[in-house]
């Protein structure tokens, strides 16, 4: 008799947007499983809506970003089209225990940890609780979230400058900022609640010791219902622009295996101390002395998930869904039967292309994509969001609009995959940040693994874009020859004096 109990899954809610929710979709449609999409108002011509099997129109006369939060009305949808089980992908609901409870009181399958982890993981404030009663080292900060002024400046005072201001909620960089005085702080600390509150729902803040020059390294991890946990290795976060990842490398350069091991012991420690099960990601800094301490657990697939499974061969978003619906991690449907079953090979870099400018601060562009060209061939995967020809950027939500993972089986090839992949790019219509991830790519620094979070607020010359001399510019040549022999689509006057890819 099975030891398990299996709930099949026949129609599956994303509640998110953008390539995520595609990436989720994808995961569905190879397992058999139908898919519904959700989209505001605003995203009514967006890819997401039509990679799904349905789509539905909800939080009409809501902002933007409250649409994807209504979850009582994703509830009530999710019910009324026979939905079995909801992902909530990154972001957004994802790490609402609410919205999880609201889920399993209506008899949906909430696709990620139960509410009751969220409740102690996806507030910061208690999962630095968690890791310090599972023995793991974190950065001095405040005990409890901070609510009034009079807390923040007594910490302050104690602590020393400089600190960090964090959403207790959510992920991505934002609700974050650093702070050098009593004047930054207060100001920081109304700037990161009211972002918080946008972008997750929820104000609530907390301070952290802000330490210098770290590196940022994170560990995945996947467990069941059944008490069975492995980690995945590791993912290389540190090269990162105003607290949002840049560039992810998996596995991470320079650690020794004996930090290697030590954090490998410290995701699984704090992920056992509350019985987690599900995809999730735990994250450390490193000091200068190679110290690492615990910073938070994103209880989620993360945007990055990408270059872990491609080190591993492992679909991580089939074995959330399986997960969910009651198989062990030895089933032949995840085939984990410890973790000596988890195989890394090479290396693979994550780039994120996002629709911002940066000759002009990184300002988010929107408007209509006229022209659009993909790198292709051996090692190299692309998770697009809204990338073709006629595709509208809208300036409402997160910029991200390709992740480009290049893989080879050691760093300096997979470097040169990517680096080749960005430069094959053509995007017209939208600024890109294309020219800047070329320059990051060919950074000596970047080249070596020696980055930490500071590495790109350090390196100004990162925004000097001069033209290149090479196949990008010779491949454009050929797009304003057939410009000018008046081909459709093509005209001489919009080719660029030099290479934007």
């Amino acid at each position: 008799m099975s030891q398990f109990e299996v709930t099949p899954f026949k129609k599956i809610l994303v509640a998110n947007r953008g390539e995520i929710a595609i990436r989720v979709f994808r995961a569905c449609t190879e397992l058999g499983i139908s898919t519904v999409a959700i989209y505001s108002h605003e995203d009514r011509l967006h890819l997401h809506r039509y990679k799904a099997d349905e789509a539905y129109l909800v939080g009409e006369g809501k902002s933007p970003l409250a649409a994807y939060l209504e979850f009582d009305e994703i509830i009530q949808l999710a019910l009324d089209k026979e939905v079995d089980a909801i992902h909530p992908g990154y972001g957004f609901l994802s790490e609402n225990s609410d919205f999880a409870r609201a889920c399993e009181q209506a008899g949906i399958t909430f696709i990620g940890p139960d509410a009751a982890v969220l409740d102690a993981l996806g507030d910061k404030v208690k999962a630095r609780h968690a890791a310090e009663q599972a023995g793991l080292t974190t950065i001095p900060g405040t005990p409890d979230a901070i609510t009034n002024d009079e807390d923040a400046l007594t910490f302050a005072a104690t602590t020393g400058y400089p600190l960090m201001v964090k959403a207790a909620m959510g992920g991505g960089g934002r609700g974050m900022a650093v702070v050098q005085s009593d004047e930054e702080l207060l100001i920081a600390m109304d700037k990161c609640r009211t972002e918080a509150l946008s972008a997750f729902g929820d104000a609530t803040i907390f301070l952290e010791r802000y330490l210098l020059h770290p590196r940022h390294i994170e560990v995945q991890v996947l467990g069941d219902r059944y008490g069975n946990l492995v980690h995945l290795f590791e993912r290389d976060c540190s090269v990162q622009r105003r607290h949002q990842k840049v560039v992810e490398i998996a596995p991470a350069l320079n650690l020794t295996d004996q930090q290697r091991q030590a954090i490998y012991r410290d995701a699984l420690a704090i992920c056992r101390q509350v019985n987690y099960s599900n995809a999730g990601t735990v994250e450390f800094l490193f000091d200068g002395e190679g110290r690492h301490y615990f910073i938070e657990v994103n209880p989620r697939i993360q945007v990055e998930h990408t270059i872990t499974e491609v080190i591993t061969g492992r679909d991580l978003v089939q074995a959330q869904i399986r997960i969910a619906q009651g198989y062990p991690l030895h089933h032949d449907t995840i085939r984990i039967a410890d973790q000596s079953s988890i195989k890394k090979s090479g290396y693979c870099l994550q780039q994120r292309i996002t629709t911002e400018d940066p000759a002009n601060g990184f300002a988010p562009d929107s408007g209509q994509i006229t022209a659009f060209r993909a790198a292709e061939g051996f090692g190299i995967r692309l998770d697009v969001g809204a990338g073709f020809d006629g595709s509208v950027i809208t300036p409402y939500y997160d910029s991200l609009l390709i992740k480009v993972c290049s893989w080879a089986l050691d760093y300096d090839q997979a470097l040169a995959k990517g680096l080749r992949a960005i430069r094959e790019f053509r995007i017209r219509g939208v600024k890109t940040n294309i020219p800047f991830l070329e320059n990051l790519l060919e950074h000596p620094v970047f080249q070596a693994g020696q980055c930490d979070t500071t590495f790109i607020d350090n390196h100004p010359e990162l925004l000097e874009f001069k033209p290149r001399q090479d196949r990008a510019n010779r491949l454009l040549d050929y797009f304003s020859e057939l410009a000018l022999n008046g081909f459709p689509g093509i005209e001489a006057a919009d080719i660029p004096p030099k290479c934007r890819w």
